[in-house]
């Protein structure tokens, strides 16, 4: 190839003034798309789950390919910088930039095509990698790579990282499998591009214009460097640091999408990529291994790959620790073997028969002193493998430990060598007084992850992190491994090339970015031409945040609300699509704005420091609250989130601050007084039901309210429970196993009293004496949650008042609404931390299931032999958990179906609030009902939230959801479970309140009618 083909390296230049107005008018007039240059998208958009920050010029969200190039087009004209980003999870700092971000991920995620003979499929960048594989199970094949963030990562992100994930082992990485990208340059050129034969190549080296300029280019930094990345390139599985210069070897087939594979959106933009897939492993088995320590587990890998395993991961005793600290995977945690570091072998077969026999080969060939588990089932592998998958989470703000971060923290050294460097990572941690932060990783191809307690707060602390980083660098390189060996380069690593591949190979990079984006508008001071890795940093030695004065103690984060703001370390857990229950409204919306990490971005720009952040009102700020305002407060990410971040807090949080001195939204008068409310309408319940049920009534109740129009108001019961209480004359039954609570929650006593009478059965008929309070009491529920926080402290303090004897006598308090019940165990102790009867109050509550199985010790149910569906409450499954529901459930002979279906929708207020309809449905048919429709009329549906069960009724899909009391009463009489619940008004009944309202009517008209001829002249 002719010298003169070569192309000129990328220079650094200036960054050019934008318009940022007339940027975002053109980008509106001419994209087809969701354009936005807010503040709110601004500061969520301005990090990744990296260290790094840079607050991005605006946000272009696509609605189709042809729109993303249009949108290019437009940044082309004004000289705007471009990042294409999919699920935002990037640990390097290669999705945030000062510039335009294309977020692929609501709505160019489609399946374009599949071949099934050919094993392949086309798709949009932006689908989910779980997604894609849920829609090809029918066809028996999957996209072979899996990162750790397989619910939210996407396909494009994939191919910007060359992303791994365990599966590497069997099927290699992203480059190993594509078959072609289609592709977007800045300057506007859009091709499909692969492998490239000679005759084809020669074709398109003689090709005039831009294409032709492009193969040139290419054939000559081929011709100009092969030697040099043959000899400087590691030969190692993991290689992913630098450009993929060697996918234009003669050996690769100068494979142009392997070239552009992890570049990071500094070439070029993708706009569809057809992939190469594998078939569904038929059979697995998964073989755990125990050592004494995690390098002596490192010196055993070789010898397991002997076994040709599917994945191969390296687990220390210290993530398993964190993980235990912070009640992550119980189950899996005690399915390990003996020992303190741990290999986890995947094995595949054809067939079962295949499976076991490698396992057992494997067993018998390992030491002696190394202990084993084996499983084949898939609910044990999936569980076990969660153990692995959670290590970023669960390495990241331990209880009682320094905060970690990552900025080395994927490196990658031949197999044979893991062991010794390991030792030498280890004594490097001493050196620099980090101590042992957990090691963990891909172990059968050399790659290891760690998190490590840098000081990036202060100089002194940065200073050191950056010679930590260099001198691990050069550890690497004499290693002869990769900077990274998964997630890129980005601004973390790409200083650092220099040291692995020596300044004349970064030469070719710099060229490779001249021939494709010669004006440095793509993703630039990422791998080439890089920022500093100390610059950009998103805390910083100057980083002082505000530190509000709060209501909440915030105790797992120092009582400092700018820690909590600062938790969430970008993973993106929330934007899943199924399982558990993080985050219901980014699954309803696939908005960023409304998933848990949105938020949490926004909280920590609204108390940040530095200037430059968006967000400036502090409280006061519209788009912390609009982003808040879909947040359904479901706590699902206080238990999903793998750092725990708890929304429902910080919500309650900031608006109780935002409101204070101004009016509120009319729901939190009504349906945050409900407690207050029900009691009123207590005295006259039925009058109120009547009046409600007339339309024109309900529906200007609901007007004032704040309710939605769509939402029928509940039926109040006209004998609650605390009157049948008092009617009935106190306890009864000989209590021989003593003395408890029953908590009469608002919901319970003046909606569905049966649950209360029903809960005082069973609890009776197992040996207790109940006792109800006899003064009105509640949790201060419906104040939390839309922020009213004073109030609900007085509330609460009531409520110690009234239990004050029972807790210091020890008495448990048996909570029947799990939202009320974890309000004792939870919020209560943050809101009145010094309180000595708070922590009796969180001690002593138990759910019924929890009190059975704990204080009633021989006492086993009567059989009910009936299926059930069970949708958990989120409040429950996020605090007290639902191991002892199945184990009751278990005893009385019901077999439950255990929904793992999200949050019902309802959650409390939030469904009945004006606006949130859709959304509140939306949450509810992604799982819950569509599983009530398919049951059978013989299958009970059972739903301990008042509501789920409301959600469920109103839905109409022909079921009555029953709570585990009342299951448990109807076995005790041997009956079918049937639902008890207040009846909406007969059609006599509504005769006095028409009546009364056709007078009030009358008595309008006529009164109008008076003043019309008053005024007439």
């Amino acid at each position: 190839m002719d010298p003169v083909d070569l192309p000129l390296p990328v220079v650094r230049r200036p960054r050019e003034g934008i318009d940022a107005r007339a940027l975002e008018r053109d980008l509106r007039s001419r994209v087809d798309g969701e354009v936005r240059f807010d503040p709110g998208t601004r500061a969520m958009y301005s990090t990744d789950a990296s260290n790094y920050r840079q607050v991005p010029i605006g946000v272009v969200v696509p609605r189709t390919v042809d729109a993303a190039r249009e949108a290019v087009a437009v940044c082309r004209g004004h000289g705007a910088p471009l990042l294409s980003r999919g699920g935002g999870t990037s640990l390097a700092g290669e999705c945030c930039n000062a510039a335009v971000v294309l977020d692929w991920t609501k709505y160019c995620n489609r399946l374009i095509s599949v071949d099934v003979r050919n094993r392949r499929c086309v798709v949009e960048p932006g689908i989910v990698l779980d997604d894609l594989n849920r829609q090809l199970a029918e066809h028996g094949l999957m996209y072979g790579p899996k990162p750790a963030t397989h619910p939210n990562c996407t396909i494009g992100g994939m191919i910007g990282n060359n992303s791994c994930g365990s599966t590497a082992q069997a099927y290699g990485k992203v480059v190993d499998n594509l078959h072609r990208l289609e592709i977007l340059t800045y300057d506007g050129v859009r091709m499909w591009v692969g492998r490239t034969d000679d005759g084809e190549l020669r074709r398109l080296t003689a090709t005039g214009g831009r294409v032709g300029e492009l193969y040139r280019g290419m054939a000559a930094l081929r011709d100009r460097y092969a030697d040099l990345v043959r000899e400087r390139y590691p030969d190692i599985p993991r290689r992913v640091s630098g450009y993929n210069l060697d996918s234009l070897l003669p050996e690769h087939g100068f494979d142009v999408a392997g070239l552009l594979t992890g570049s990071e959106s500094t070439l070029v933009t993708v706009l569809h990529a057809e992939l190469e897939l594998v078939p569904v492993p038929r059979h697995s088995a998964l073989v755990v291994l125990g050592y004494e320590d995690i390098c002596q587990a490192a010196d055993h890998v070789p010898a397991v790959l002997r076994h040709e395993p599917a994945a191969l991961e390296g687990v220390d005793h210290q993530l398993v620790h964190f993980e235990q600290e912070k009640h992550l995977n119980p189950d899996a945690l005690r399915e390990l073997p003996r020992g303190r570091a741990y290999l986890m072998v995947q094995l595949n077969g054809d067939t079962r028969a295949e499976v076991e026999q490698r396992a057992r080969a494997l067993i018998d060939a390992k030491p002696d002193d190394v202990d084993h588990t084996w499983y084949e089932d898939p609910q044990h592998i999936g569980e076990l493998w969660r153990v692995r998958e959670s290590g970023l989470g669960a390495t990241a703000h331990v209880p009682g430990e320094p905060d970690t971060w990552e900025g080395w923290e994927d490196s990658a050294v031949p197999v044979h060598r893991l062991g010794d460097y390991l030792r030498d990572l280890k004594r490097l941690y001493e050196d620099f007084d980090y101590g042992h932060p957990s090691v963990y990783g891909h172990f059968g191809h050399g790659c290891v992850h760690t998190r490590i307690p840098f000081d990036l707060e202060s100089e002194e602390g940065i200073a050191r992190m950056r010679a930590f980083v260099e001198r691990a660098a050069d550890l690497v390189v004499a290693y002869g491994g990769s900077l990274s060996g998964e997630h890129g380069d980005g601004q973390s690593r790409g200083e650092l090339l220099v040291k692995m591949f020596g300044a004349e190979l970064i030469e070719g990079f710099e060229r490779l970015k001249g021939l494709f984006d010669p004006g440095n508008r793509m993703n630039p001071g990422k791998i080439v031409l890089p920022y500093r890795l100390d610059q950009n940093l998103r805390l910083g030695a100057d980083h002082l945040p505000w530190e509000p004065e709060t209501v909440f103690s915030f105790p797992h984060d120092d009582g400092r609300f700018s820690r909590a703001a600062a938790r969430c370390v970008g993973v993106g857990k929330c934007r899943s699509s199924e399982g558990g229950v993080m985050c219901p409204s980014y699954r309803a919306t696939r908005e960023e704005e409304h998933s848990t990490r949105g938020r949490a971005r926004l909280l920590f720009e609204m108390v940040d420091n530095d200037g430059d952040s968006p967000v400036t009102d502090g409280w006061r700020s519209d788009e912390v609250r609009d982003a808040l305002d879909l947040c359904l407060a479901c706590k699902g990410c206080k238990t999903d989130c793998p750092v725990n971040v708890d929304m429902a807090t910080y919500k309650a949080e900031f608006l109780h601050h935002h409101y204070k001195g101004r009016l509120r939204p009319l729901a939190h008068y009504s349906m945050g007084w409900l407690s207050a409310v029900a009691r009123a309408v207590a005295v006259a319940p039925r009058t109120v039901n009547a009046l409600t049920s007339v339309p024109s009534v309900a529906r200007a109740a609901k007007a004032l309210a704040g309710v939605a129009q769509e939402r029928d108001v509940p039926v109040f019961a006209e004998r609650r429970f605390t009157d049948w209480w008092r009617e009935r004359g106190g306890p009864r039954g000989d209590g021989h196993r003593g003395e408890v609570v029953v908590w009469p929650d608002t919901f319970t006593d003046h909606f569905h009293p049966a649950v209360g009478r029903a809960a005082v059965e069973v609890l009776e008929a197992a040996g207790f004496r109940v006792k109800v309070p006899d003064r009105a009491v509640c949790c201060g529920l419906t104040w939390i949650s839309t922020g009213q926080l004073r109030v609900a402290e007085r509330v609460l303090r009531h409520t110690l008042d009234v239990l004050r004897e029972d807790l210091r006598r020890g008495t448990p308090v048996v909570g029947l609404e799990p939202s009320c019940t974890a309000v004792f165990r939870a919020d209560a102790v943050e809101l009145l931390p010094e309180d000595p009867e708070v922590e009796r109050l969180r001690a002593q509550t138990r759910t019924l299931a929890e009190l059975l199985v704990e204080r009633a010790d021989g006492w086993r149910p009567p059989r009910a032999d009936v299926r059930a569906v069970v949708q958990r409450h989120c409040h429950q499954y996020a605090v007290m958990g639902f191991d002892a529901d199945r184990e009751i459930l278990e005893r009385a002979g019901v077999d439950a179906d255990v929904l793992d279906a999200g949050c019902c929708g309802l959650a409390g207020d939030f469904g009945f609030e004006k606006g949130h309809y859709d959304v509140s449905m939306a949450c509810a048919e992604a799982g819950l009902l569509p599983a009530v429709r398919q049951a059978d009329d013989s299958t009970v549906v059972l739903a301990d939230g008042f509501s789920c069960r409301t959600q469920v009724d109103q839905a109409g899909v022909g079921h009555t959801p029953l709570h585990l009391a009342e299951l448990l009463q109807a076995a005790l009489h041997g009956r079918r479970p049937a639902a008890d619940r207040p009846a909406p008004p007969s059609r006599r009944a509504l005769l006095p309140p028409a009546g009364v309202c056709a007078a009030l009517l009358a008595a309008a008209v006529a009164a109008r009618r008076v003043r019309a001829r008053r005024a007439a002249p």
